[in-house]
């Protein structure tokens, strides 16, 4: 399964956005789409799930998306926003079974599959306990898993994520960008929108660097595309910055170097 993206460009009137992106992602791989504010990664979401009119081509194993309905999209797309509270008194399983809208018919309600379905996911992401509590009164990184769950209930074969560890403390960024990878581990494809290069080198497989004019500056393995050099060309503010054990990049003559050398699958504690 390979979702493949061709001279897609986009502009808000005048203004050019993205310049003939080339993106290739494949079943079993989380890659990163990494890159500032202002650079178009929203943008690129929203055109490749249909939601803008662009040029370019967006396959799926050869299916023009462009040319299905929104429904046959979202069986085969699902999208992971930011994290957001809702106002309305939902519950966790009542999130999740959104996720299966594309699936319904008519104007029937879930069945007794659908909320099989939603149990399974939840169970995934560690949150069956918590399937009658109320969305609100989660935690930030239990309710970004609750967005996660609700997504893999759609039964997409390719997921997108836009910034799911923002907002978030360390350790539910650790607990959210785990649960991703095994995601990806089993087989889904994967896309994930940060800003945080030490992310990418820590959990990423690839990265696509997108930079300020809406254009792909650097595609690869994360080891030899997240360097230095790249993190201050996509931000110029940073300075100096430097390089710890290959998997850390820290401001210049900030503490000092581990010894060792981590391999990728050893993560960082999250205490």
């Amino acid at each position: 399964m390979t979702l493949r993206v061709r001279g897609l460009s986009f502009a808000y009137g005048d203004r050019p956005v993205l310049d003939g992106i080339d993106l290739d992602l494949r079943a079993g791989e989380l890659c990163a789409l990494f890159g500032p504010n202002g650079s178009g990664k929203s943008t690129l979401y929203r055109c490749l799930l249909g939601h803008l009119r662009h040029t370019g081509t967006v396959t799926l194993d050869g299916v023009d998306l462009g040319r299905l309905r929104p429904a046959e999209v979202a069986r085969r797309v699902s999208y992971v926003p930011q994290q957001h509270t809702n106002p309305f008194p939902f519950t966790v399983l009542d999130m999740v079974l959104m996720g299966r809208t594309p699936h319904l018919g008519g104007v029937f309600g879930p069945r007794r599959r659908d909320v099989e379905v939603c149990e399974r996911v939840l169970a995934q992401v560690g949150l069956a306990a918590d399937r009658d509590r109320h969305y609100h009164t989660l935690s930030g990184g239990q309710r970004q898993l609750v967005l996660i769950a609700r997504a893999l209930a759609q039964d997409c074969d390719v997921l997108l994520l836009d910034e799911p560890t923002a907002s978030l403390d360390f350790g539910n960024q650790m607990w959210v960008w785990r649960t991703v990878r095994d995601l990806a581990r089993a087989g889904r494809a994967v896309l994930v929108c940060t800003h945080e290069p030490n992310h990418v080198l820590w959990f990423c497989d690839r990265v696509v660097a997108l930079g300020r004019q809406g254009r792909l500056l650097a595609d690869g393995t994360p080891r030899e595309t997240v360097t230095t050099d790249l993190v201050t060309r996509l931000y110029p503010s940073v300075g100096a910055l430097t390089t710890i054990a290959d998997v850390t990049i820290a401001p210049a003559g900030v503490g000092s170097p581990v010894t060792g050398r981590a391999r990728p699958d050893h993560q960082p504690s999250a205490s």
